[in-house]
C-alpha cells in the first residue's frame, strides 16, 4: 500500500542521517515539544546514546497525547531488553464496549488491567485546557460588559459637551427626535466599525488554531457573542444619548 494511502507506513521509512521516523499528537508537538513536522527530537536509547527522532507526521486530538510513536522494529533496536506490551488499544463497537470492559476486567483483574474509554481519556486530556478556556471566557465576558458600560459613559460625556451645538440645531428647527437619531447614528456607526475591526483582529489571531486538523469553529457561539455585544452597545448608547438630550437644550444655548 502506498504511503499516501496509509501514513503509518512513514514509520518504516529510511531517513538520512540515521534519524528514526516518529509520529506525535498535534497538541503534544505544538505545546509540549514546540516542534513541527520535519524537526528532530533527541532522546536516549537503552544504552544511553542520543537518538534523533524525526517528526514525519502528526495526528490531531488523539488518545495518544503525550507520546511519540515509532515502528516496532526501531523500538526493538533502540530498547532490546523491553519485552511485552504495556498498553493495548481495543477496537469494539460502541454498543458492546461496556459489556467487553466488564468481561475483561473480571477475567484479567489479577494482572492489574486498567481500562479507560477513549472519550474519558480525551476528556481527561482536555480538562486543564477547558478550565483555562472557561477562565478566559469569563474574563472576556467581564471585559465586554465593562467596555459597553464605558462606551455609554463616553457617549454621555460627548453629547453633554456638545449640548450647546445641539441646542443651536434645536433652535433652528431640528426636532428632539431628529437630534436623538442623529446622535445615535453617529455613535452606532463607530460601534459597527469597532466591531468590524475587532472581528478582523480576532480572526487573524486565531487563524493558526483554526488550521489544526481537529479545529471546530464555534460559529453559533461567535454569533451569539457578537449579537450580545451589538445589543449591549446599542442599548447603552441609546440610554446615554437620551439622558444627555433630556431637559431644556435652550438653557445650554444661553450658557454659550
Amino acid at each position: 500500500m502506498p504511503v499516501a494511502g496509509n501514513p503509518w507506513l512513514l514509520l518504516d521509512a529510511n531517513l538520512p542521517g540515521g534519524a528514526v521516523p516518529a509520529i506525535g499528537d498535534d497538541p503534544t508537538l505544538q505545546w509540549a515539544l514546540h516542534k513541527d513536522l520535519g524537526q528532530d527530537v533527541t532522546v536516549l536509547d537503552e544504552r544511553g546514546r542520543a537518538v534523533k527522532l524525526r517528526l514525519v507526521s502528526k495526528i490531531g486530538g488523539s488518545i495518544l497525547q503525550g507520546s511519540l510513536l515509532i515502528s516496532d522494529a526501531n523500538f526493538r533496536r533502540l530498547f532490546p531488553s523491553a519485552s511485552g506490551y504495556r498498553a493495548m488499544l481495543i477496537d469494539a463497537p460502541p454498543a458492546e464496549a461496556e459489556k467487553l470492559r466488564r468481561h475483561l476486567m473480571a477475567g484479567l483483574a489479577n494482572t492489574g488491567l486498567a481500562l479507560t474509554g477513549a472519550p474519558d481519556r480525551l476528556a481527561m486530556f482536555a480538562e486543564v485546557q477547558n478550565t483555562y478556556l472557561s477562565i478566559f471566557a469569563a474574563l472576556g465576558g467581564l471585559g465586554l460588559v465593562l467596555g459597553c458600560v464605558a462606551m455609554g459613559v463616553v457617549v454621555l460625556r460627548n453629547v453633554m459637551e456638545r449640548r450647546g451645538e445641539l441646542a443651536l440645531l434645536r433652535a433652528v428647527g431640528f426636532t428632539r427626535a431628529r437630534l436623538t437619531w442623529m446622535v445615535l447614528c453617529e455613535h452606532w456607526t463607530l460601534l459597527a466599525l469597532g466591531m468590524i475591526c475587532g472581528v478582523a483582529a480576532a480572526v487573524i489571531a486565531v487563524t493558526p488554531a483554526l488550521r489544526s486538523p481537529t479545529a471546530a469553529v464555534p460559529v453559533a457561539s461567535w454569533l451569539t457573542t457578537l449579537a450580545a455585544v451589538a445589543a449591549s452597545g446599542i442599548l447603552w448608547t441609546y440610554l446615554a444619548a437620551a439622558a444627555a438630550l433630556r431637559g431644556n437644550l435652550l438653557d445650554a444655548l444661553r450658557n454659550e
